[in-house]
């Protein structure tokens, strides 16, 4: 009856109500003080508290409580996930202490949390990585075996299964989402014959567990350019959009009137903030699911960030997502709701920003290249490739967590970690068991968050082209023989030879040394194969 819920109790004071009074545990306890330790857990108190009291009134009070319903659980922390879209391990300065580029908010959240140095991303891509987050399993296990989808793309998540929404939603949290889907929205009509925007969705993200939604179709580059507020357009007259090139990459297609391409992340922000304010106001946890869109291309940052940095229209627009960053952390201080919250922070991939030969103009020199000379600044930090690859580049990503009431602030965390643990991770936390069916391939880390060790069993990471990595502490084998991604060579996956790297070591993935360390090879290839099974 008096058991506590959730995560550990000293990130919270508990209120125990007892006939009408509502009493912190250090408060004064009249008559009750001295029966038990200011410092006892709650349970503890309510016991010895009642033990005061004749059985009559015992009797009528503990009736009281059970009829109005106020005997219950201690509160849950609200949770807000930001994961940015294609920001990468170099792009902030807590992970890239000789980047020019200031980056505040980032820089708070690692004095306030816990940096995470190996934290990955289940794909080296958009679309697979939001399957994976959501749901917690491998999105390889479904029809899309390599690529994303694009914005009219068929929805992805059936409605049948879980995902973070529902979980957070049986957890007694009201849930919300506001940025990029990239899922597929059940689009009414097809690009042969048109869409229909007048008409509602049939597959938006309140089918799957969120109570609100504002949501893009997918990246900022795809069309259609329309916003959708609980599976409605928010405007149905409709422009076309001319194609743009880089920096400002934009597909041709439909654009609505009230979509504009510079300012999506600011409105999407305003939004995210609007939600933040009104937690007070709530009578149950909130939950808010933020994918940005930015720093993905176009790269257009807004008229308050362009021309903010030396560096190229790309280094203002992270100044834009840190920002971004920074409006959600400020309005959860004004909310007074700061340490009241779990924040996770992330990205969906790698940076796009490849590294460019000091002989060749980089982004700084002419905005139209896609990348930097190492000098300028390293998107992606130490590691090999770019996104969309199997190399670390690809899906070795940012992840800070601030914990309620400052818990382990300043901290690294170097254990391997995945995005698709956060399901098990927030299951674990609410003290919500997942359904039997419900991320199968997600390891909850929140021993982690409790300053304890884990040593997670072995992690897959997969690229756009279908090329799959197995993760285990410093060993990573690659089941193929290139970057399955965008750099040279992009080989084949599953094609000879296979590759097995000890990060420790080799932190550029090198040297294969599966001759040198046959039992590892074979013992990492095993599981791979027994982890992927049919799919």
């Amino acid at each position: 009856m008096f058991q506590q819920h959730g995560v550990q109790s000293s990130w919270h004071t508990p209120l125990i109500v007892v006939s009408g009074m509502i009493l912190n545990k250090g408060d004064a306890l009249s008559p009750f003080r001295g029966v038990v330790h200011q410092d006892a857990p709650a349970h503890s108190i309510i016991e010895a508290a009642f033990m005061r009291l004749n059985r009559v009134t015992l009797l009528c009070v503990f009736s009281a409580l059970c009829c109005l319903g106020v005997l219950q659980a201690e509160t849950k922390p609200h949770v807000v996930l930001i994961m940015a879209d294609d920001l990468g391990y170099g792009d902030v300065q807590p992970l890239n202490p000789d980047s020019k580029i200031p980056t505040p908010a980032f820089n708070r959240l690692a004095a306030e949390g816990i940096t995470f140095t190996d934290a990955h991303t289940p794909s080296a891509v958009c679309t697979p990585t939001r399957y994976g987050l959501l749901t917690g399993r491998y999105c390889w296990r479904t029809e899309l075996k390599r690529g994303v989808l694009n914005g009219y793309g068929s929805p992805l998540i059936e409605t049948t299964r879980e995902t973070l929404g529902t979980l957070m939603k049986r957890a007694g949290y009201r849930t919300a989402i506001v940025g990029k889907w990239h899922l597929g929205l059940g689009l009414p009509g097809n690009q042969k014959d048109g869409f229909d925007f007048s008409k509602p969705l049939t597959h938006h993200p309140g089918v799957l567990g969120f109570d609100t939604s504002l949501v893009i179709p997918a990246s900022l580059d795809f069309p259609p350019y329309v916003y959708f507020r609980n599976g409605l357009a928010t405007s149905t007259e409709i422009v076309e959009q001319k194609p743009v090139g880089f920096p400002a990459f934009t597909r041709s297609g439909p654009r609505a009137k009230d979509f504009d391409l510079r300012g999506c992340l600011d409105r999407l922000t305003d939004e995210a903030v609007s939600i933040v304010r009104s937690i007070p106001q709530s009578t149950s946890p909130t939950f808010l699911y933020f994918p940005l869109t930015a720093p993905h291309k176009p790269v257009l940052p807004s008229q308050a960030f362009a021309g903010s940095t030396t560096t190229g229209p790309y280094t203002d627009f992270l100044r834009q997502v840190d920002a971004t960053v920074g409006r959600v952390l400020s309005a959860l201080d004004q909310a007074g709701v700061m340490d009241d919250t779990l924040v996770i922070v992330t990205s969906d991939n790698g940076s796009f920003m490849r590294r460019i030969a000091p002989n060749m103009p980089d982004h700084m020199e002419d905005e139209s290249v896609q990348g930097y000379h190492p000098a300028t600044h390293k998107a992606n930090g130490p590691w090999r490739g770019t996104k969309a690859d199997i190399w670390e580049a690809g899906h070795r990503v940012p992840f800070f967590v601030r914990l309620p009431q400052h818990a382990l602030a300043g901290s690294r965390q170097n254990s391997v970690v995945g995005l698709v643990d956060i399901m098990a991770t927030l299951a674990e936390f609410t003290n919500t068991p997942k359904h039997a069916a419900a991320g199968p391939d997600s390891v909850s880390f929140l021993p982690l968050l409790h300053g304890k060790a884990l040593e997670r069993a072995p992690l897959i990471c997969h690229s756009s082209g279908g090329m799959f990595a197995i993760r285990q502490g410093a060993w990573k084998l690659i089941a193929g023989n290139g970057s399955g991604g965008r750099e040279q060579p992009k080989g084949k996956a599953f094609g000879e030879p296979w590759k097995l790297v000890n990060l420790d070591r080799d932190p550029q993935e090198q040297k294969d040394v599966s001759n040198s360390h046959p039992q590892v090879f074979t013992r990492l290839k095993k599981q791979l194969l027994t982890i992927k099974g049919q799919d």
